[in-house]
């Protein structure tokens, strides 16, 4: 029961700092790169602007997907 209780302060402590961290530094949390930015049809990804492979096979299993589409009108209404 103490290996549980000393496992699970850690853990809490280890959740509070890097909570703490990321309010400290000010930045807000975004998306990574890939997935559903990387299969849209622009030319670079929506959240760092790095080039995407045109030959991604995210973009073949993907091209119906609901979510590319509002993704993509979003991007357009923003340009």
């Amino acid at each position: 029961m103490a290996t549980f209780l000393l496992t699970f302060g850690a853990l809490l402590v280890i959740m509070l700092g890097m909570a703490l961290g990321v309010i400290m530094a000010g930045k807000s949390i975004k998306g990574s790169c890939g997935g559903l930015n990387a299969i849209s049809d622009a030319d670079q990804c929506l959240v760092c602007s790095k080039e995407i492979d045109p030959n991604s096979p995210l973009r073949d299993r993907l091209q119906g997907c609901p979510r590319k589409r509002k993704m993509m009108e979003r991007a357009q209404a923003e340009s």
